[in-house]
């Protein structure tokens, strides 16, 4: 946001205060006017920290139109089959990280609809960071994934890493996932701003909430109102875990804005015992659902093992809702 400051303002005392709050902030003059840019969306924790006699005006960076609270109050329910996202409902969408092969995927179908998932998740196209890593079954993934999905009666959610593929993507699946390394693809956001099925659109591991919300009004602003937002953790200097899980932007976001808020523990650590708790805390603090990396043997699955959770596990985490 930017903040006007008013000639009687104390900087030193502006600055040592936003200091205490770890809050990261920037000074510019502008037309003769000092402008405090601050990384954040709360107001009201602003108001606190800055003495409100040095405050002339204060308004966001970014005018979005689409995603924020104070022009939709009431919270935005997205209904895929015959699962409800928002409002009062709790969702798990589960699966595993890679469709490996029709067979295991119907197993998981099976255990899915079994321990209560609402939504099957699957990775047809895997970004990967080593060239060598397993890459997915493409449509073919696809395809089994809309098999295994009707045979269920249950939702499925992939992830689009391509443009070229979006048509396959329409015919398949119930939700498109975008990723965190697409976040700011905005190309392809305007695509599916066009597309009418639910986005779920996650957080980029370097990327503000401010840029998360951008991002979303990108494809709102093509016509596509039926965005979930993800937090799936962001890079920080801690190496234990795999990102550290962000949990107070699920809290801001969902004061924010009206979209449904989902949580990844599986991204957001990167370790099997962390995502029960993880999960748990996610629920604590207002989250609308979890996205979590589930197999019938997670030790033998083929991408993100280290982070895959049996079904057993799943089904504790939805008794624990």
């Amino acid at each position: 946001m930017k903040i006007y400051l008013n000639k009687t303002c104390d900087l030193s005392e502006i600055k040592h205060n936003l200091d205490a709050h770890n809050v990261f902030f920037d000074i510019h003059e502008i037309d003769e006017k000092l402008v405090l840019f601050i990384d954040d969306l709360d107001f009201q924790r602003v108001n606190k920290i800055i003495n409100a006699e040095f405050i002339e005006d204060i308004m966001p960076i970014y005018d979005l139109k689409l995603t924020l609270r104070l022009h939709h109050p009431e919270d935005t329910i997205i209904k895929v089959k015959n699962c409800q996202i928002g409002g009062n409902k709790k969702v798990v969408i589960a699966g595993p990280c890679a469709v490996e092969d029709e067979n295991t995927m119907r197993l998981i179908g099976q255990k899915a609809k079994k321990c209560g998932v609402n939504v099957l998740r699957g990775g047809a196209f895997k970004p990967r960071t080593n060239p060598y890593s397993f890459q997915g079954l493409y449509e073919h993934g696809l395809s089994i994934l809309k098999n295994i999905g009707d045979e269920f009666d249950l939702p499925i959610i992939s992830e689009i890493t391509d443009i070229d593929y979006l048509d396959k993507f329409i015919e398949c699946v119930d939700i498109i996932q975008v990723g965190a390394r697409n976040m700011q693809n905005f190309a392809l956001l305007e695509k599916l701003g066009k597309v009418n099925k639910p986005i779920l659109l996650k957080r980029g591991f370097n990327n503000t909430i401010e840029e998360l919300l951008c991002s979303a009004e990108y494809i709102m602003k093509n016509g596509n109102e039926q965005v979930i937002l993800c937090e799936r953790g962001i890079r920080t200097p801690l190496s234990y875990t795999r990102s550290t899980l962000d949990l107070s932007s699920v809290a801001i976001l969902k004061e924010v804005t009206h979209l449904p808020v989902i949580v990844d523990p599986s991204h957001g650590t990167g370790k099997r015992k962390l995502i029960l708790p993880m999960s748990k805390a996610s629920f604590s603090v207002g989250a609308d659902g979890v996205l979590l990396e589930a197999h019938i043997s997670p030790n033998k699955a083929m991408s993100d093992s280290e982070q895959t959770i049996s079904f057993e596990e799943v089904e504790k985490i939805i008794k624990s809702i």
